[in-house]
């Protein structure tokens, strides 16, 4: 089967890296249905798993899973923070991203093929100051796909997630101008990414092309990745 029979779920999907995600997997001919809380083609709430088990029933085989779906939360220092901002970040970036992958990922290991590309961040690696919060939940979600890869390594379901540096999304339209300052000071580029670079290495991991790589992490940072 080639990727234009595939059909791909991208959450976080109707805006920033999602929707340039979606539009890259459209112009390779993958049908590409975009999940949010508004604005996409499904308006659902990753962190509802009941909802999701019944989205996978009804939209039927899913080959493709993008989890970009995710809150930057409190731009603050870690002894400021509130377990209610704890909760929350985490519900989205990581349980909802293992909700997804219960949903869709069992079809997929049926079929004997499957792609799951998760979004982290260069924070999930370095820990950036005052967002304790949101690097915690990246992290996370890189130590998860880093299971999961190694649980399905034979079932023909590749499991690998992203690490961006800053990209310009809507999602950092909240972030202060002083982390934001410190976090593009570290890039070796000195500029900050686009969306569609990030996309077209997603859409890299989403295709046929890749097939000896899972549970790996794959960095777009400009440089300032070190490890």
């Amino acid at each position: 089967m080639t990727n234009t029979a595939r059909t791909a779920l991208v959450t976080g999907g109707a805006s920033g890296l999602g929707a340039a995600t979606a539009e890259r997997l459209r112009n390779e001919g993958v049908e590409a249905i975009t999940l949010d809380l508004a604005g996409a083609d499904i308006e659902a709430d990753v962190t509802d798993e009941s909802a999701l088990l019944r989205l996978a029933h009804d939209i039927g085989p899913v080959d493709i899973l993008v989890n970009s779906a995710g809150i930057v939360g409190p731009n603050t220092p870690l002894l400021d923070t509130t377990p209610e901002q704890w909760h929350r970040v985490l519900n989205v970036n990581v349980i909802g991203t293992v909700n997804t992958m219960r949903a869709f990922v069992p079809g997929m290991r049926e079929r004997g093929w499957g792609r799951v590309v998760n979004f982290a961040s260069m924070a999930g690696k370095d820990g950036n100051p005052n967002l304790s919060v949101y690097s915690a939940s990246k992290a996370a979600v890189i130590a998860l796909t880093k299971s999961a890869g190694k649980e399905l390594a034979t079932s023909g379901v590749l499991v690998n997630v992203v690490t961006p540096a800053v990209i310009a999304t809507p999602m950092n339209d909240s972030t202060s101008p002083e982390v934001l300052d410190h976090i593009t000071g570290l890039i070796p580029m000195k500029r900050i990414g686009r969306p569609e670079e990030v996309a077209e290495l997603v859409a890299f991991l989403a295709s046929e092309r890749v097939s000896f790589s899972t549970g790996a992490v794959y960095d777009i940072s400009g440089g300032r990745a070190t490890y």
